[in-house]
């Protein structure tokens, strides 16, 4: 090899490498930010995949009960970096207990008056602003006590988001008394079946600690009931892996629309048969199909 044919060789692998220590520097990684809200500094992690388009979507991720904000479901920024979405993850609070999370009426939170659904409807205006999102489609899923937040603001800010994904989640049955809905929604739940920590059956009396909440099928089935859908459709999705879970995929159709000229309003219930207290990761790809949901009502 010539003198000239080296420094070409040489050149082009410090160009490589110069190109890989930039491509690193500028990967996208979440950013840890805070916002003032009433007399609180709250706090949540945001993630801008790279060249994020103006007006892209926002999607809004809660962490369960006891749980934390940063680092909270990798799988979900893969899923962002495909589908070009912002993915925001607010850290909760504590309750009388130590534990973060949101308030729902558990009874560690009874004499709390922190309202979790007005932050988040705050945090979610205050990202389309600053970073120049799309106003119209937001979306909000979360895990457990996350779900049951999913649920909450449902019923009592239905227009906050285009659609909602309560997962392993829960419907108290305070809600259920207190609230009529507004109006109906989009909603998917992903949930096990053999739950022992949010009974797929309900607890009415209270045995788990949590406070009374009524069955999954009920829950959802109240919004299948809101949206006037005419029938049920069911398929058992293929096993993801041989020692996977059966996953019997629930959709309402036939419902009304989400908005004046939409797409019809769907209601799904993905049922784990046998599943636990998870986001399902062993048995479907589950943050693939939230987006897919959330995907229908993009506008």
């Amino acid at each position: 090899m010539n003198m000239n044919m080296k420094k070409k060789t040489i050149l082009t692998l410090l160009t490589a490498i110069l190109l890989l220590i930039a491509g690193k520097a500028n990967a996208a990684e979440p950013q840890l930010k805070t916002m003032k809200f009433g007399s609180e500094e709250r706090s949540y992690w945001l993630y801008l995949p790279d060249n994020l388009q103006e007006g892209a979507p926002l999607v809004i991720m809660l962490h369960g009960y006891g749980g934390k904000a940063e680092n909270y479901r990798p799988e979900m920024r893969a899923v962002a970096d495909r589908e070009g979405f912002a993915l925001c993850i607010p850290q909760g609070e504590k309750d009388t207990k130590g534990k973060t999370g949101w308030i729902v009426g558990y009874p560690p939170q009874k004499d709390i008056k922190r309202d979790d659904a007005r932050f988040i409807i705050a945090l979610k205006k205050k990202l389309q602003k600053e970073y120049s999102l799309s106003k119209k489609n937001a979306f909000l899923t979360g895990m457990s006590n996350g779900g049951e937040m999913c649920y909450l603001m449902a019923f009592l800010h239905p227009d906050a988001f285009s659609a909602y994904a309560p997962i392993a989640g829960l419907t108290m049955q305070w809600i259920y008394k207190d609230y009529r809905p507004k109006k109906a929604v989009p909603l998917m739940e992903v949930h096990g079946t053999a739950d022992r920590t949010s009974f797929w059956e309900g607890d009415p009396g209270n045995t788990g600690g949590w406070g009374e909440y009524i069955s999954v099928p009920a829950a959802v089935g109240k919004w299948v009931s809101e949206a006037r859908c005419t029938h049920e459709v069911t398929e058992e999705l293929p096993l993801l892996k041989e020692d996977s879970h059966k996953v019997i995929l629930h959709r309402y159709a036939g419902c009304d629309e989400a908005w004046k000229g939409g797409p019809e309003i769907q209601v799904r219930l993905y049922e784990v048969v046998g599943g636990k207290h998870s986001w399902a990761l062993g048995d479907m790809d589950t943050c693939s199909a939230v987006w897919e949901f959330f995907s229908l009502y993009l506008r």
